[in-house]
């Protein structure tokens, strides 16, 4: 565990950039810092590994004082990621990654070994081990990065805004692979950000700064959204803060229906037999095509929009299913893709009904409450 405990960074001009903050972050962990800009977020992480020097106050790592460790040691014991990942342009992709092995004196062929072992890990191609980050996109360098941070196989990874130089789609899957990576490693993770959809995301625990670097709130993710501290936490949550709490809802007990759903083949009386309005037309493989009109003669489709997976998405993935189908059903499909039923806005809406009510009724107990479902 790191326990910051009373830690103020104060310069020689008398700006105070963190003031008195403390905080437990849990072992094997995603802990988010969050807040605006000169909150102190980047400052804090720094003084975990003495990059930067506390003015005040004690930061320990697993009960000692990191200022008893030797900076090279402590800072070779924890895995930094930065944004546009830092790397030496000089060295290539595999060199790179072996980078800190290699100084704690690995032979040349065991941190190869590593390197490519990593990159498989983190989804790079072998292929790329011989290249040059000029050579690689913005999501492969980032991706290169944390490999060079998992190297030594450090229990503690500091990650300062390592994903806000890349493009959404991009941002949104090294995202999925941070998640992926820490279910498999177990890392204790201290994560730099200004935007909150990723803090959300990504934390266990979420550390809100407010200028000054005075703590405003330390909470899960879900508890922080339906219940912020302040005027201040709530204003930085934003306005759609109910919707991103259908985050922490799942949506397998959502009541499908396939009274809609008909093959492109159907016969003329196995449409007429349906009442819903349209019709969810599949291929021969049960796969969605798009929406018809009942009744219609007009062959054409409407779009059926981004379906969902019902136990894997959440109930806000739903709805924005909904909410962005023509004809207001969300479609639901299985791992495969092919259609297991569909779903109406009012029927999502009582099932977010029921799940606010569930979990004030048994915050602990309500699922959602203390994991993440994804979407």
């Amino acid at each position: 565990m790191i326990r910051i405990d009373s830690v103020t960074k104060r310069y020689p001009d008398g700006t105070v950039a963190v003031d008195r903050l403390s905080l437990e972050i849990p072992d094997r962990s995603i802990t988010v810092l969050v807040g605006p800009s000169g909150c102190g977020k980047t400052t804090t992480l720094r003084m975990i590994n003495r990059m930067v020097e506390p003015t005040e106050g004690t930061i320990l790592l697993d009960g000692e004082d990191v200022q008893h460790r030797p900076v090279t040691t402590l800072r070779r014991s924890m895995g930094y990621v930065i944004q546009n990942a830092g790397l030496f342009q000089h060295r290539t992709i595999a060199d790179n990654i072996a980078t800190v092995p290699r100084m704690l004196g690995w032979g040349k062929q065991r941190a190869r070994e590593r390197a490519a072992e990593l990159m498989e890990r983190v989804g790079l191609d072998a292929s790329l081990a011989g290249r040059y980050p000029y050579q690689l996109s913005g999501g492969q360098q980032q991706r290169v990065g944390v490999a060079r941070a998992l190297a030594a196989d450090p229990p503690v990874l500091l990650m300062d805004e390592p994903f806000s130089a890349v493009d959404p789609v991009v941002r949104k899957g090294l995202q999925d692979e941070l998640l992926r990576l820490q279910d498999e490693l177990g890392k204790t993770i201290v994560f730099v950000t200004h935007d909150i959809d990723e803090a959300i995301k990504l934390g266990t625990m979420v550390a809100v700064l407010r200028e000054g670097g005075r703590l405003a709130q330390y909470a899960p993710p879900a508890a922080l959204l339906s219940n912020p501290a302040d005027a201040f936490v709530e204003d930085f949550l934003g306005a759609d803060r109910g919707i991103r709490r259908l985050s922490f809802f799942a949506s397998d007990a959502l009541e499908l229906t396939t009274d809609a759903v008909v093959p492109a083949d159907a016969p003329a009386e196995r449409l007429a037999a349906t009442e819903a309005p349209y019709l969810l037309v599949t291929d021969t493989e049960g796969r969605p095509l798009g929406w018809r009109e009942r009744g219609s003669d007009d062959d054409r489709l409407l779009s059926y929009g981004r379906p969902f997976r019902p136990g894997t998405d959440s109930l806000r993935a739903a709805l924005d299913c909904a909410v962005l189908s023509p004809t207001g059903w969300a479609v639901a499909v299985d791992a495969d893709g092919k259609v297991t039923g569909v779903v109406s806005q009012q029927t999502i809406g009582e099932a977010i009904r029921a799940a606010h009510t569930q979990a004030e009724a048994d915050p602990d107990a309500a699922r959602g409450e203390d994991e993440k479902v994804a979407g």
